[in-house]
């Protein structure tokens, strides 16, 4: 185990088998890792609607408490009735452990070792599954490696769910109030504009346990651990431990070859952890630190550090101070392992490793048979592809295919651990024509995930040639720790050309200088934009000139690439504002016609040019009428004159007479007929 502890800002910790690197960690300053944390914190919002509550741990963002996580100590309910729960709940725990372990009990009296036991808890504590978390694969006998379920795990998850309804009597919002203090724990890291997942159910990590000082019936094995001889020593192991009603406690698989008083020694240990985050947490006022997991040397030494690395190499005096200190506490006879690293040439450089660090950043990976891999992270799931490349040392394309998945395989399976790529991952293998050897790739997949500390499900190959698999979030990944947002593509890993960024641009101008919002348009653009318009858009740039009336000044900016511009009017508005209106009028409610047949178009056409007809006539009549009450007591007098001017009037204006609306129609006629009667009166 080398680990670079040099400079303060960032702090690295690889496993080398050979030259070859198998595990790695990095801490960043930028970048604390806060899982695993405790702090007292505060609530600062119940949320009926999400059945959580919001809490200031600290952090920059509040954290998420779901209701679940919640233990009922924290209710504000009556005490008669949250002893009630809790009893309610322990008896429902002890008839599951033992309907379980009669489960194991028959497992252990013929079935194979390929079991993996779940250890079945009521809240998720990711400390022990960070580190415990078995690939789910092994030999096929049943779902992704797993031992077959029973009608025992049947009646102990029926048992289960009945422990689970208690909680369900009771509401977020009448239990939990705001400003209300909580001890919690981070159980997901802080991502994007997603705050850190809390839990006020505690787990504190040792060497070979994990103790859980408010989880009375959570507890067991490791699941890795499945001889059924081991199992029952340390279940025996920790029986004798006489643990208090109201904790619980796992033996990880580091404790498979030790010994009862190792095992005891780490969890005294932890107990004592327990007592000084519970001495600190009544002196401290929230939000507050109360305990810090995050120290990388510590974690690597507890957590990677194993009996098959021959020595511990750090380089940094304080780094090495640490390792030591901690290795002696923990285990006693391996502190004379932990190394002191002095050479000029750095740790990590004398090692062969820089160059293996490097190429994580690069998303694509050789492989030795002229083969290579392409992963590509995106925003709902990790994508591998598979290509065979240059190799060429088998005799048949499903001979390559075969041979060129394998070695893939087993490359994947150590740049999920490297890279610490988490959620889903699809895996595009050559296609193989026969089953045989599908099953042999995925078999090896499996295989090579065994050694990975996370938490694995992987699924079988699919018809598309694509195997599926989701892989627990242990740490912040490297690309995502120790990399920013490309400022010119903005992470899509492209930028416009100049043709289509100039174009763009030219639009943008024109558009604004259509507005009239001042005599001055300026457009601010990357350089390549800007020398393409002024270079090859010169005349559009004065049409736009002299049709608008404005002035158009281009400045080139050397730190923005492709099409990231803007474009801003100044100064008075032009004298020439050139108004437009839209092709087409936005409306509110936009009705789908339907489509008509070709006779109810002409109906339609026809009704329209009679209802024109009697417009133009009732339009006519109407006018009639009105010149004939503005002439008065002129109709004496002139009436022959005056009648022959409303007559050629008439004529006029029915041949320019608009086509009424149907809702004026009725009004229309009787008007024409009341003038026509006043014309006949009149003669």
């Amino acid at each position: 185990m080398l680990i670079d502890a040099r400079h303060r800002e960032e702090t690295r910790v690889a496993v080398v088998k050979g030259n070859r690197i198998e595990e790695f960690d990095f801490e960043s300053a930028e970048h604390k890792q806060l899982k695993g944390n405790i702090y007292l914190a505060k609530v600062t919002r119940v949320e009926p609607s999400l059945q959580a509550a919001f809490v200031d741990y600290g952090g920059n963002r509040h954290g998420f408490l779901a209701f679940s996580e919640i233990h009922p100590d924290y209710y504000q309910i009556p005490r008669e009735d949250r002893e009630a729960l809790l009893r309610e709940e322990r008896e429902h725990a002890e008839e599951e452990a033992a309907l379980r372990a009669e489960v194991e009990d028959d497992d252990d009296h013929g079935a194979s070792d390929d079991g993996l036991e779940v250890v079945e808890a009521t809240h998720h504590h990711d400390e022990e599954d960070a580190v415990e978390g078995a690939a789910e694969g092994g030999e096929e006998g049943g779902s992704n490696g797993r031992r077959k379920r029973g009608k025992g795990d049947d009646a102990a998850d029926e048992l289960r769910r009945k422990r689970m309804a208690l909680r369900r009597r009771y509401k977020i919002q009448d239990v939990i109030k705001r400003r209300q203090v909580l001890l919690v724990q981070v159980v997901k890291e802080e991502r994007g504009n997603k705050g850190a997942a809390l839990t006020t159910y505690l787990s504190l990590a040792g060497r070979y346990c994990v103790l859980m000082p408010n989880t009375s019936h959570g507890g067991g094995i490791s699941r890795k651990i499945s001889n059924a001889a081991d199992r029952k020593r340390l279940k025996s192991i920790i029986a004798e431990m006489n643990l208090p009603s109201t904790m619980g406690c796992i033996v990880r698989t580091a404790g498979l070859q030790r010994t009862k008083p190792e095992i005891k020694r780490d969890f005294d240990y932890l107990a004592r952890l327990w007592d000084e985050i519970r001495e600190k947490t009544l002196k401290s006022a929230a939000p507050a630190l109360i305990h810090n997991d995050s120290d990388l040397i510590k974690r690597a030494i507890r957590d990677i550090y194993n009996k098959d690395i021959e020595e511990v190499i750090v380089e940094g005096e304080d780094g090495y101070k640490a390792a030591k200190d901690f290795m002696k506490l923990l285990m006693p006879s391996h502190a004379r392992r932990v190394k002191q690293y002095a050479d000029a040439v750095s740790l990590f450089q004398r090692a062969s490793v820089e160059d293996q660090l490097a190429a994580m950043y690069n998303p694509v990976v050789q492989l030795k048979s002229g083969g290579y891999l392409v992963i590509n992270p995106t925003e709902a799931l990790v994508s591998i592809d598979i290509n065979s490349g240059r190799s060429t040392r088998e005799h048949g394309i499903e001979q390559t295919a075969v041979a060129t998945n394998l070695e893939a395989a087993r490359e994947i399976a150590r740049q999920l651990r490297l890279r610490d790529m988490a959620g889903l991952v699809v895996i595009d293998f050559i296609d193989m024509e026969m089953n045989s050897n599908i099953r042999k790739v995925e078999k090896a997949m499996k295989e090579a995930l065994k050694d990975d500390r996370a938490r694995i499900q992987v699924g079988r190959i699919s018809g598309f040639g694509l195997m599926e698999m989701s892989r627990q979030r242990l740490r912040t990944g490297v690309l995502e720790a120790s990399t920013r947002q490309c400022p010119h593509c903005e992470g899509t890993g492209l930028v416009r050309t100049a043709s289509s960024a100039g174009l763009s641009a030219l639009r943008m101008l024109e558009e604004e200088a259509a507005r009239g919002r001042g005599n001055l348009v300026t457009l601010r653009a990357s350089q390549e934009a800007a020398f393409y318009v002024l270079n090859n858009k010169r005349r559009e740039l004065d049409e736009i000139e002299q049709r608008y009336g404005v002035t158009i000044a281009i400045l080139p900016d050397g730190e923005v690439e492709g099409a990231r511009m803007s474009v801003e009017a100044s100064g008075p508005r032009p004298e020439r504002v050139v108004s437009y209106a839209p092709l087409v009028e936005e409306e509110d409610d936009l009705e789908i016609a339907e489509e008509l047949d070709e006779e109810e178009i002409e109906e339609i056409e026809s009704e329209r040019e009679e209802r024109g007809e009697r417009g133009e006539e009732r339009e006519g009549g109407r006018r009639r009428r009105r010149r004939r009450r503005r002439r008065g007591g002129q109709r004496e007098e002139g009436r022959a004159e005056g009648e022959g001017e409303g007559e050629s009037e008439q004529d006029a204006d029915s041949s320019e007479a608009p086509e009424l609306a149907e809702g004026e129609e009725e009004d229309a006629e009787t008007g024409a007929e009341q003038s026509a009667e006043d014309a006949l009166g009149e003669g």
